[in-house]
């Protein structure tokens, strides 16, 4: 299928291309950058009337631009950090890295270190700490059902409730003795505190020395990463812009996918709506998808019998708000983690932190609480005005700013940031996916919410990179749910250290393939007699 004047399509009632996309996110913009550099016409529909780049946006108030949840650019895939350098040759800076827990007024670092945290807590505290420490390990609890369980036993139950209880329930919104302990045996390991211990000694007597690449030393953290100056849709503002430039492409903001229906021929059929109500209708040989899963089975047509098991997925949701503040910088941080039950903050950024330029005014310091929540709860409700009241009230009873020093407020949503891993949410997931591919060669999910997988920015590029690698090719040659989620979650190793492109072929075994998948909590099993957990992926 070929269109005459893809530039049209945006005031057209109808327009033809190669391929329609739905979402102006990462991994949506990734692939209709590549096609159209690879000559294929696209049209992607996006919600948002102003920001392209999803969760992964920069949101502008007043000159102040704000991280939707921080994004560090960092990719083992070389092929990843080319397509960034391609977009953006020359706007990125390099940032320290930094971030730290914040618990009672005390700052401690991440990951843990054994020595500092136990000083910060004081004599009597690191003795009761300690204590429990010992405990845990001379009478471990056998039975290990949950997060809770499997952590008190790593690291004592004091410990379990200073680092870890209060900001995971805080993220996840299930408590956690709730969540399966499997989870937590893949999130924290490799942890342990008598680890700590002989790592802090081993640093205070500088024997503790940096990777020599022999594969016996744990890596290091970055110390420092890329960023785009202007926050990250800097990046997916570029794509947009050199989609629409090439001739081959257009970026319609304000359209919502009101149905994706079959030709009859192979093909389809998009039906978009704004505002106003008007439609625009674009037909394709390809679609790509990076809704969620959840509301691509709702919008398709004819309905896949999968429908009721994709509406069963659930999503964590965040909101972020920004403060600004007449002060200096409050932190050096990034973002700082809050362990601290009085409050409901989760995270605190400082944009500043991220790129200078995203705060205009070097006499004040700005910075972004986020709040995990679920769409429709009672933070998500709340009146912009009320929120910036709490994140002020908030602020000051962690003691770090008085409310009268805060000079505006902003308020950022964001809905389906994370993919929810229920007990049941792979079966529905895999139950879609195979459908579509039998029925639906040629359309594609990519991305964290069509695939419905919690994956990181680059992950989700990688998806929409194989995918652009199947549709030129005219068939499934990678499977691009073999994308490789298993980041290492500290970011450690070198930049592009991966040369090959993450995929596999179709007829490899999908099970291998399928086994690294980054974790996410599961609920504990549901037979309260077993000791056996039900893994959450």
């Amino acid at each position: 299928m070929q269109n005459s004047s893809i530039a049209g399509v945006a005031a057209a009632d109808e327009a033809v291309v190669d391929v329609a996309i739905v979402g102006a996110g990462p991994a949506g913009l990734t692939a209709g950058y590549l096609l159209a550099k690879a000559g294929k016409t696209v049209a992607i529909i996006e919600r948002d009337e102003t920001y392209v780049g999803g969760i992964s946006r920069t949101v502008e108030h007043d000159g102040y631009r704000f991280d939707i949840g921080g994004h560090r650019f960092f990719s083992k895939s070389q092929q990843v950090v080319d397509l960034w350098n391609e977009i953006l040759p020359d706007d990125f800076i390099q940032r320290p890295r930094m971030s730290r827990i914040y618990y009672e007024g005390k700052f401690y670092s991440y990951p843990l270190r054994a020595f500092e945290a136990l000083w910060n807590l004081g004599i009597l505290r690191s003795t009761m700490c300690m204590a429990s420490y010992v405990k845990a390990k001379a009478f471990p609890k056998r039975d290990i059902r949950s997060f809770e369980d499997w952590t008190s036993n790593q690291f004592g139950k004091k410990l379990y409730s200073i680092f870890f209880k209060t900001y995971t329930e805080k993220v996840w919104g299930m408590p956690c003795n709730e969540m399966s302990a499997d989870w937590a045996a893949q999130r924290i390991k490799g942890l342990s505190l008598w680890g700590a211990v002989v790592d802090g000694l081993k640093r205070s007597l500088g024997l503790n020395k940096l990777n020599d690449g022999s594969g016996t030393q744990a890596k290091t953290l970055l110390e420092t990463f890329r960023y785009p100056r202007l926050g990250p849709g800097m990046m997916w503002e570029a794509a947009r812009d050199r989609i629409e430039q090439s001739g081959m492409g257009q970026v319609l903001m304000g359209r919502e996918l009101k149905q994706l229906a079959t030709d009859g021929q192979g093909g389809w059929r998009m039906t978009a709506t704004s505002a106003d109500g008007a439609e625009t209708v674009i037909r394709a040989a390809h679609a790509v998808s990076s809704a969620p899963m959840r509301q691509l089975a709702a919008r398709l047509h004819p309905l896949p019998a999968t429908t009721l098991q994709a509406n069963n997925l659930k999503y964590r949701d965040f909101l972020t708000v920004a403060l600004m503040i007449r002060s200096e910088d409050l932190f050096p941080d990034n973002w700082i983690y809050i362990h601290d039950s009085k409050v409901k903050v989760g995270r605190v950024q400082n944009f500043r932190s991220w790129s200078p330029e995203m705060v205009p005014d070097e006499d004040v310091a700005c910075v972004g609480l986020e709040y995990f929540c679920f769409e429709g709860d009672g933070l998500w409700s709340m009146a912009d005005d009320d929120l910036v009241e709490l994140a002020k009230t908030e602020m000051d009873i962690l003691g770090l700013v008085s409310p009268d020093k805060v000079i505006g407020g902003a308020v950022v949503r964001q809905e389906k940031a994370y993919p929810v891993y229920d007990e049941d949410y792979a079966a529905n997931v895999e139950a879609m996916r195979t459908e579509l591919e039998e029925r639906h060669p040629t359309l594609h999910l990519v991305g964290r919410n069509g695939m419905h997988r919690y994956n990181n920015q680059d992950h989700a590029m990688m998806t929409a990179m194989l995918t652009v690698e199947n549709i030129l090719a005219g068939e499934r040659v990678y499977d691009t749910w073999c994308v490789n989620e298993d980041a290492e979650y500290h970011e450690a190793g070198d930049e592009g250290e991966e040369k090959a492109i993450a995929g596999r072929k179709v007829s490899e075994d999908q099970a291998a393939a399928l086994a690294s998948v980054r974790e996410v909590p599961g609920r504990v099993a549901a037979d309260a007699g077993s000791g056996e957990e039900r893994r959450a992926a």
